[in-house]
């Protein structure tokens, strides 16, 4: 059995439980982060814990621990799960309330949860299948720059996605794409990378910024700017990026090839700069 954090104590994941009071089971009241973990170190610990911070301030939400606590808690619990390779899912909610009232309550603690579970993602990139998406309509509210537990209109679209055989929707909103129901989104044009610029649109992606900050260093041209329906339909390539998903490549769009119709020759580039960089992380010589 894996070891949980709840509000301080390490304990196996079957023994964390928190009342039906709080206000994350009730409202969906709370916010949270995934972070990969390769070699048994953090990945991007710094820009996650970051982003943490901005959706705790955005949500009125005091950070109930300090930025060393937040990596000392981690180390820990990382340490105490089997495993090099694994993922973090932590959450933090407005705690626990004595009645159900929209409203903050005055005193209340935030709950902190946070656990471990084996990382899954494995590739043969010489042998990269690819994925299938379609695109949908955003239904979403208007801050997705927020990273909110609050995931209902993102599950009903990635199900979407699933029960039309794809692995993921592409979001549309006045005629642009935003980014997918769980991922951000690039395409490639002429041998060029772009991307939407971070806006209260689209959650601020820290795969997302890496794959940037690689572009940047290996000379590859890229630029944030909105990517109309009609750019994603004739893109060379896409990709659909997130923490977990690191870089896919979109072969099939609404049932019509990407392409040529497999991942394309930037996508085969950038995927070995990023597992070269997972290696560096691996080895201590990156974050």
């Amino acid at each position: 059995m894996s070891t949980a954090y709840l509000n301080g104590v390490f304990l196996p994941l079957d023994q964390a439980h928190v009342s039906v009071m709080d206000r994350g089971f009730l409202f969906g009241d709370g916010v949270y982060e995934v972070i990969p973990v390769y070699g048994g170190k953090l990945f991007r610990l710094g820009p996650h814990l970051r982003r943490l911070q901005n959706s705790l301030d955005a949500v009125r939400i005091g950070n109930p621990l300090a930025g060393k606590d937040w990596e000392s808690m981690l180390a820990r619990l990382v340490a105490s799960n089997e495993g090099r390779d694994q993922t973090v899912y932590l959450q933090v909610t407005r705690g626990v309330a004595p009645r159900r009232d929209h409203a903050f309550p005055v005193d209340s603690r935030p709950t902190v949860f946070a656990m471990c579970t084996p990382c899954l993602v494995s590739r043969d990139i010489d042998n990269e299948p690819g994925i299938s998406a379609i695109t949908l309509a955003d239904i979403r509210w208007q801050h997705c720059n927020i990273k909110a537990i609050t995931l209902l209109p993102n599950i009903l679209l990635r199900q979407q996605a699933i029960d039309a055989d794809t692995a993921e929707a592409i979001l549309i909103k006045d005629g642009y794409a935003i980014e997918g129901a769980a991922s951000n989104i690039f395409i490639v044009r002429k041998d060029a990378l772009k991307t939407p610029p971070n806006s209260a649109a689209l959650l601020p992606g820290v795969t997302r910024d890496l794959i940037l900050e690689l572009a940047k260093t290996n000379g590859i041209p890229w630029r944030e700017a909105d990517i109309t329906v009609e750019e994603l339909a004739g893109a060379d390539e896409i990709w659909l990026t997130s923490s977990t998903r690191e870089i896919s490549p979109v072969i099939r769009l609404d049932d019509r090839p990407v392409g040529n119709g497999k991942p394309g020759p930037l996508w085969n580039r950038m995927i070995r700069l990023y597992q070269n960089y997972k290696e560096a992380v691996r080895q201590g010589m990156a974050a």
